[in-house]
Parts: C-alpha cells; sequence; structure tokens
C-alpha cells in the first residue's frame, strides 16, 4: 500500500536507467516552490506487477548493486545524482507540462541539502496522456 499519492502538473524528465523507465520531478515543501523534494520514481502502472514486489525496491536496489552503496544516505544520493544529470544533459525526454499520479512508497530526508534537495521520494508514476 503506498505511503501517498500525489497528483500535480509539473516538468517531468523520463530516462532510461537499467531496465528502467525512471521519471523525475520536484515538489516543494511549502509556499516558496523551491523544489526541495525530490520525486525519483519507475513509470509504470501498479496493476501487472509481479511477485508484489515494493515499487520502491528497483532504485534502491541499482543503488545498491551499481553505485556500491550501502547506506541510505549514500543510496538516496545515488539515485538524485542519476535524476539530476539526466535532466542536465537534456538527451532524454524532457515534459514541462506533463500531469501525472505517483504512488509514494519511500520518503527519505537527507541529513543536509543535496542537489537542491531535502527529501527524496521514490515509488511508481504514471503520466497521464491527453
Amino acid at each position: 500500500m503506498p505511503l501517498t499519492v500525489l497528483t500535480a502538473t509539473s516538468r517531468v524528465t523520463v530516462f532510461p536507467l537499467e531496465g528502467l523507465t525512471v521519471a523525475y520531478t520536484t515538489q516543494s515543501s511549502d509556499e516558496r516552490e523551491l523544489g526541495d523534494i525530490g520525486l525519483v520514481t519507475a513509470v509504470g502502472r501498479e496493476e501487472g506487477r509481479e511477485g508484489g514486489e515494493d515499487d520502491a525496491d528497483p532504485l534502491w536496489r541499482l543503488a545498491h548493486d551499481l553505485g556500491g552503496r550501502t547506506k541510505g544516505e549514500d543510496q538516496a544520493r545515488w539515485i538524485i545524482t542519476q535524476a539530476s544529470r539526466a535532466r542536465m544533459v537534456r538527451a532524454y525526454t524532457d515534459l514541462p507540462h506533463a500531469k501525472w499520479t505517483a504512488h509514494i512508497n519511500r520518503r527519505f530526508e537527507l541529513d543536509a541539502l543535496f542537489a537542491n534537495h531535502e527529501v527524496l521520494m521514490t515509488g511508481r508514476i504514471a503520466l497521464v496522456r491527453l
């Protein structure tokens, strides 16, 4: 069961990462709209997933296996780095006004600001097609 469900319209960067299709967007924790929450999610719908796997697991597993990270803080930073890199190089799909719904299964508060993020949220996202 998801920790939280978010629905919004925002800039979303979609990119491949080791067999996953990943979406990255930001949210703000207050009215300043600083984008201090990084939302990095696998793209897809919940139904049809196999084995009841937690939707957040693939990203965290990649951070462990590919990034060689064992601590949560390091894994979160690796995930954010991959998302920030994909957005910065603009070699992938950039959707400036995407409508989406995300099922957030994990919220991780960083011990210090990293790539302008204080929080990383992971889970699964569905992009709404118009």
